[in-house]
């Protein structure tokens, strides 16, 4: 499985991408039907401290999900854009099963 991490208007450290990209395998594992997944980490020029944008883009064959979570830090949203993930996930492989 292919996972990519893009950072707009920033270098994202080697520990959030570690953090992402381990949430997203122990995803995988629990649905074998995933390619591979596309992460947007983004920087909102808000005095809002909710500011940063995690994006996650889940590729599977013939379909696509997506999730997009606005939070404090990277790793809260990232928690919640996956947990989304999770549920789109579970209604897409109950789909299949019907």
């Amino acid at each position: 499985m292919k996972i990519t991490i893009n950072s707009v208007h920033f270098k994202a450290d080697q520990k959030l991408e570690n953090f992402i990209t381990s949430k997203i395998e122990k995803l995988s594992v629990k649905f074998t039907e995933i390619i591979g997944a596309e992460v947007m980490l983004k920087l909102e020029n808000t005095d809002n401290p909710e500011n940063k944008i995690t994006e996650i883009k889940v590729l599977l064959k013939g379909n696509d999900l997506f999730a997009s979570k606005q939070n404090k830090s990277f790793e809260e949203a990232a928690d919640a854009a996956i947990d989304a993930l999770k549920k789109q996930l579970e209604k897409h492989k109950g789909k299949i099963i019907k």
